[in-house]
Formats: C-alpha cells, structure tokens, sequence
C-alpha cells in the first residue's frame, strides 16, 4: 500500500471518533474556551469578575487555594490582567497568559495545579518546571508562588 493510501485509511478511521479522543471534562473545557472568546469578541468580558466566578464555582478545598493564588498574583505581579483560560483563572500580559490555576476536581484530579505558559519569564537553562501540583498551601508555598509568578510577569 503507498503512503497516500495508508495516510487516507487513518484519516477515514478515526473520522467521526473524536469524542472517543477527548474525555468530557476537556469536552467542557473546549466548549468554555469557544464562549470565552465570543464573550471577547463582543465585549462583553470583566476578567476580574470572571475569575471571581470561576473560583466561586471550585469545590471547598480548590476555591480556598484559588482564593489565595488570586491574592498573590494581584499583589506581586500587579500587571497582569485576570481572565479565564479554558474555564481556568489565568492572568496575561498583553493578552498572552502568563500562569494559570486549574482546580484539580474539574479534571478529577488528586491535585490542582499552579502552572505557567511560554510566555512567562520563568526560562532557566536547558530544563526547568512548567506547572506544580497543589494539594495544600502554606506560607512557605505561597512565597514559592509570590516569587515565580513576579518573575514570570517579568
């Protein structure tokens, strides 16, 4: 069989299976991501108040550290603006999402998750982290977070 041939029969085989790829929880996800930004396009968004929803929506234990990673973010990176990601908070910078915080139950996780995107400052070398695992904050983490995310906003 020549590689055309075979690179058709794959498209035809998986043709019609995409809900077999995604599960429902990024299903939902994508569909909050299509009314982000028609809300974007018609200008009807408050970053702000839209975070503020999203983390009132968060299971106990996820809103409270959502809570809090939003007070950091506002204190140490001033800059950057709130808005969601996915149906996440986020906060950008010129419209770029810079880090992010995912509630672990919305992917049915055991953890959430702090994470940063390619357009934080965060580069260290060859290798360095992308996104931590949550399950509690203490002073300590919250200083962690402080300093990243002032870092990552440049």
């Amino acid at each position: 069989m020549s590689k055309k041939k075979a690179a058709q029969t794959s498209v035809r085989r998986t043709a019609g299976k995409g809900d077999a790829l995604l599960s429902p929880e990024e299903r939902a996800a994508m569909r909050e991501t299509l009314n982000e930004r028609q809300r974007a396009r018609s200008g009807k968004v408050d970053g702000e108040s839209d975070v503020l929803a999203k983390i009132a929506e968060m299971a106990k234990p996820d809103r409270v550290m959502a809570e809090r990673i939003h007070a950091i973010v506002k204190a140490k990176a001033p800059t950057l603006s709130p808005k969601t990601w996915y149906g996440m908070p986020a906060y950008a910078k010129d419209g770029k999402v810079i880090c992010f915080f995912q509630s672990g139950a919305k992917f049915k996780s055991r953890y959430a998750t702090f994470g940063f995107q390619q357009d934080a400052n965060l580069d260290d070398g060859d290798f360095w982290p992308t996104s931590f695992a949550v399950n509690r904050l203490t002073p300590a983490i919250e200083e962690k977070i402080g300093k990243l995310v002032r870092k990552a906003a440049g």
